[in-house]
Parts: structure tokens; sequence; C-alpha cells
């Protein structure tokens, strides 16, 4: 028989301890972009996104920040394993306007990829101008990233890297949606069922890091997957309006 003091003593320490702790965090990216700019040197600009909120502190100090260089020694070429598993399917999807970016965001289960045993589900994805992860210190056009959650919110994502050259089918599928939101900050337009797969990756072998997410709350503990060919994209040169809707983050 539990003492009533006691009972009564846990009970405490129970509230105690709900009101303390923070509250849980899926550690997913923002979407409101308001708070913070790429601008460098802005009283809001990166180097200070670890100000602007407690719970973003991360981005000014944590230890496992993306983006980072590609050569990194956090980095592996990973080609043993094969081609990642992909249980991807399609499903309907809207395009949506961040100001930051464009998200092309999935509003059923549109499955995912394995990693470590482990399915990671897709969420969105959206399209940095240039890219953010470097090669050897080198910049690349463009850079998709494919963002992905666990059943226990953990986040894996693929990156693809481009540089000007041929077609890129699926970009030049969404670039007549993309136009019409342009200048329409946090618009959104239904683009109907998208297949995944429908993206080419082009290669069996990929980089791997342990990294966080690139805007705030600069999440760590991010299992990132970039494709290690660097593929071609024509349409960002044939398309001008995609350069003015993805800023230049440089």
């Amino acid at each position: 028989m539990v003492v009533p003091s006691l009972k009564l003593a846990v009970l405490f320490l129970l509230l105690l301890l709900c009101i303390l702790l923070p509250p849980p965090s899926s550690g997913q990216e923002v979407e409101d972009e308001k708070e913070f700019s790429y601008k460098v040197g802005s009283e809001n600009g990166p180097e200070k996104w670890g100000q602007i909120h407690d719970e973003w502190a991360a981005c000014g100090a944590g230890k496992l920040q993306s983006p980072i260089d590609l050569q990194h020694e956090r980095v592996e070429v990973l080609d043993g394993l094969g081609p990642l598993r992909r249980t991807y399917r399609p499903a309907p999807a809207i395009l949506k306007n961040r100001g930051h970016d464009i998200m092309l965001k999935w509003e059923e289960v549109a499955g995912g990829v394995w990693i470590n045993g482990t399915e990671y589900w897709i969420k969105q994805l959206h399209w940095h101008v240039p890219s953010e992860h470097t090669i050897d210190g080198r910049r690349f056009s463009l850079e998709l990233h494919m963002v992905h959650e666990s059943a226990d919110k953990k986040i894996a994502v693929v990156g693809i890297l481009y540089k000007l050259g041929r077609p890129d089918g699926f970009l030049a599928q969404m670039s007549s949606y993309i136009k019409k939101l342009t200048d329409l900050e946090d618009a959104e337009e239904k683009v109907g069922v998208v297949h995944p797969r429908k993206l080419q990756w082009g290669s069996r072998k990929y980089y791997r890091y342990i990294g966080s997410l690139t805007t705030p709350p600069c999440t760590e503990g991010v299992i990132w997957t970039i494709i290690k060919k660097v593929l071609f994209n024509y349409t960002i040169n044939y398309h001008p309006i995609l350069t003015l809707a993805l800023p230049n983050l440089y």
C-alpha cells in the first residue's frame, strides 16, 4: 500500500517535471521565414539565427551543422551498400512558396526510403539556388532536398546537386506551377498526383554524414545522403522565374 504522503510527493514531482521540461519538438524546419533571413550581416541573418529563439540555439552553438563541404572528414562515400531501398508511390501534392524557397509537399503517404533498417517517409522536397553543399569548395547551380521523417520523428534528407546541361524533366514539369507562385508568399498550388520516383538520382554512390537542418531550428542528428553524381539541369537556364522564386542564398 502506497503511503498517501509519498503518493502526493510523486505526483508533485511529476507535475514539476512537466513544468520545467521544454515541450517536445518534431525538429522540423520552420515554414514561416519572416523571423530569419539568408542575408549575411543583417540583424536576422545566418550568424544571428541562434540568438533569435532559445529553441534555435543549435544554429549558433551546434557541433554537427549543415551544410558542409562534402570533402569534410565527417563524410563517407558509400557504394558497397548498393542503391538505397525506395518504397515511393504516387500521391497528391501541392507547391508552396515559403518565401525562402519553393516546397513540394505531399498531402498523403508517398512512400519513402530505408536507412539502417528504419523507414523514413517522404514529406516534402524543396530547391536551393545555388547549392548549399559544396564539393572541394565548388558550389553548383541547384540543390534539391528530399525531406523524410521516421515514425519516431527522426529526419533523413536525400540531396541532389545539379549543374547546367541537359533538361531535368521533373523540374520542367513543375516550372509552370512555380511561375504562378512567384511574388505570392505563402501561396499554394495543387499539382495533382506526383510520384517521387520521377526524380532521377543517377548514381548508386552517395555521400553520407550526420548533420542538421539548414534552416532554423537547425536540428542536429539529421541523416544526410547526397547523391555523388552531379546531374544536369538545363531548365533553370530557360526559366529565370525559378531563380527569382528561389533566392540566392550566398
